[in-house]
């Protein structure tokens, strides 16, 4: 059973990596569209360029090295899973190619249609929106049958409180943690129009951030009592200090200081609340249906496992840090001289 716990708490490492990591891409995207409608895009788009042609290539990978993982431990997850799925999952794989078309046209085209950018841009909201429902699934209460012959009541996902709640959570999500790194990013270059801009994109997204996350505690008692009295009993003192993490960031943000501080506020605020939630759900990964105690691989699988994905984190980590260190914070890469 420690197997199971220390399988899915670096499998949790990895999907919360992927989270930021592509949060920040997908914002971006976002926002490089909607500066270039708004006739914006000479204040910020340089700027999202210069983050975004050295790492677009390795966000994908922190999710491939989950999704592996949740199917090496987790069998019965994955056929749960893999059945409900289908359309969501594939949705979010078709947007995907087509961003990584985009940086194909935006890298060695000779210019950028607005329909690609349209699509490139949406995407990036389009994607969380798909892959939060996975979570909303997780809590039970929309899977029907059993055995080998189940299905998904799309009916009841479409009409619950619950699932709507996560994917707007997912959306802001995605706006907040975006624009909190690009202020950082816009500070570092001093770059003072792209600074302006992206602060108060980032002070907007802040308090309907915090007003969804609220929704979705309220609505997840309606669909999941267990889960929540779990999360409001065993481990409130994880959300209240993300909540007092949200307070630092906008304080820090309103008075223009520590804006790298202010970020790493901003990924143990996020950091708090996913673990919190996902440890107050423990031990189940889809209620009713999967236990992590009974549905993980025998215990020399999970060993093997466990120590090949430390090591890609150990690999993958240090890795993405240089990276960044080498281009994406260089001094004069940062302010544009190269």
């Amino acid at each position: 059973m420690i197997f199971a716990y220390i399988g899915i708490t670096v499998l949790g490492i990895f999907l919360f990596s992927y989270i930021i990591i592509a949060s920040i891409d997908f914002g971006a995207g976002f926002f490089t569209l909607h500066a270039k409608v708004t006739k914006q895009d000479k204040q910020i788009n340089h700027l999202i360029g210069r983050y975004l042609n050295p790492v677009w290539e390795v966000t994908n990978v922190f999710f491939v090295f989950f999704f592996v993982g949740i199917v090496g431990f987790f069998p019965d997850a994955a056929k749960y899973f893999g059945t409900v799925l289908l359309v969501p999952a594939s949705i979010a794989l078709i947007l995907l190619t087509i961003r990584g078309s985009f940086y194909a046209f935006e890298n060695y085209g000779p210019d950028s249609k607005l329909i690609w950018l349209a699509m490139y841009g949406l995407s990036g909201l389009f994607i969380p929106a798909a892959l939060a429902t996975t979570l909303t699934i997780s809590e039970g209460g929309f899977i029907t049958g059993s055995g080998d012959n189940i299905d998904l009541n799309w009916l009841e996902l479409a009409l619950s409180p619950y699932s709507w709640s996560v994917v707007f959570l997912a959306v802001i999500s995605v706006l907040y943690i975006s624009s909190g790194f690009l202020t950082y990013y816009a500070s570092k270059a001093k770059d003072k129009p792209a600074y302006d801009l992206l602060r108060y994109w980032f002070l907007f997204w802040g308090p309907p951030m915090i007003a969804i996350s609220l929704f979705v505690f309220v609505s997840l008692r309606l669909q999941n009592e267990a889960h929540f009295l779990s999360a409001v009993t065993d481990y409130w003192w994880m959300f209240l200090l993300s909540f007092i993490s949200f307070i630092g960031v906008m304080v820090l943000t309103l008075i223009k200081k520590w804006h790298g501080f202010a970020f790493i506020l901003v990924i143990l605020q996020m950091a708090f609340a996913f673990f919190g939630y996902g440890a107050s759900k423990m031990p189940y990964i889809l209620y009713p249906y999967v236990r992590i105690d009974e549905g993980v691989v025998n215990s020399s699988m999970a060993i093997a496992l466990i120590i090949a994905f430390v090591l890609g984190l150990l690999l993958l980590i240090p890795s993405l840090i240089l990276l960044l260190r080498l281009f994406v914070f260089d001094k004069d890469y940062v302010e544009g001289k190269k």
